[in-house]
């Protein structure tokens, strides 16, 4: 398997497990709680890869740090789950499938990746795809959800662009990085789901386990290496992974929860899973990456320190390992994040 074949595996299983957040959410979590999920998931996530790392930004990187956790995080679970609530899961996802134009537009005038026609007619595939796959006959549009979806999938899009413009401080490594997003996007989450959900729910050992699957499998884990991911790769390609999220969702709610499969549905799994690879098949980004902050901030090889807390974590795995590279983030999964109907980082699918 080739270097970049071997980052793109790896940056998929990010999309992959977000798609695995309805399944969680349904079944595991207690009801009508959404911001308090996205609280749960980006919080105590972020602050342990605080205290793995035992790194904190340093002069303008608390203002990055902040910025790009809104996007990534803060502004876009709220927008997300809004989106969720007033319109039908498959409207939705269809909305926060448009992820990846977004991306391709911005990275075109904030990175000068030009956008090629396969690229455009890719992203247009992927989203043409993911609504035979979840869009209903007689779906009901509201121009608040659909706003609310569009803003989402921007929001990330944005954070995924600007994550990859500004690259890293110098010595500081993607978990760090990671773990400062979502810290950041936590904080924001926190006041609004109190004001908004009030107290916490009482929680049972089956909540306590959905819980804590979301924040360290789903979300401190799957970051990582999404972040890690758009290191290696171009804006344009990461986001065209986030279709692998609502095909996760599909799938898992065939399997686990009966959910219907018809020939419509198939071939359109068939043509986003092919967008996605189509996707992948560009040339592989700039090994370096100069950030626009001016001196100061540069990608750097990580510490020591981190990469033996990612090697416990088992995330370094073969030529994925290597360091020095640049990094850029969200396949509008977690990217392109495109989550839907209690999903907070990618689309899923509603019965």
């Amino acid at each position: 398997m080739s270097r970049k074949a071997a980052v793109v595996a790896l940056t998929a299983l990010a999309p992959i497990s977000w798609g695995s957040t309805y399944f969680v959410t349904t079944e595991f979590l207690p009801p009508d709680r959404p911001l308090f999920t996205g609280l749960m998931r980006a919080l105590p996530a972020g602050l342990l890869l605080l205290a793995l790392t035992r790194k904190l930004p340093q002069g303008a990187w608390w203002w990055k740090s902040a910025v790009l956790g809104a996007l990534n995080i803060g502004a876009f679970f709220p927008l997300l789950f809004l989106a969720a609530y007033r319109l039908p899961g498959g409207v939705a996802a269809v909305v926060g499938s448009v992820g990846p134009l977004f991306v391709v537009g911005l990275a075109a005038l904030f990175l000068g990746e030009k956008p090629t026609v396969r690229t455009l007619l890719t992203a247009v595939a992927a989203a043409f795809g993911v609504s035979l796959v979840v869009l209903k006959a007689g779906a009901a549009f509201d121009t608040v959800g659909v706003l609310a979806g569009l803003l989402s999938a921007l929001s990330m899009s944005a954070g995924v662009v600007f994550t990859k413009r500004w690259g890293r401080p110098e010595g500081v490594g993607a978990l760090a990085l990671t773990g400062w997003q979502l810290t950041a996007g936590g904080v924001v989450i926190l006041p609004i789901a109190f004001l908004i959900e009030g107290a916490p729910p009482a929680l049972t050992g089956t909540n306590l386990a959905g819980y804590a699957y979301l924040a360290f499998g789903n979300t401190a884990i799957s970051y990582f290496l999404w972040f890690r991911g758009i290191e290696r790769l171009s804006a344009s390609s990461v986001t065209l992974l986030g279709p692998l999220s609502p095909l996760a969702a599909a799938i898992i709610g065939w399997v686990a929860l009966g959910q219907a499969l018809g020939a419509v549905q198939v071939l359109g799994m068939a043509i986003a899973f092919g967008a996605t690879l189509a996707g992948q098949l560009g040339p592989r980004a700039a090994k370096r990456t100069e950030p626009a902050a001016g001196p100061g901030v540069a990608p750097a090889a990580e510490t020591a320190a981190e990469t033996a807390a990612e090697t416990a974590a088992g995330l370094v795995a073969g030529p994925v390992a290597e360091t020095g590279v640049d990094p850029v983030p969200f396949s509008s999964t977690e990217g392109n994040a495109q989550e839907v109907s209690m999903d907070l980082e990618g689309s899923a699918v509603r019965r």
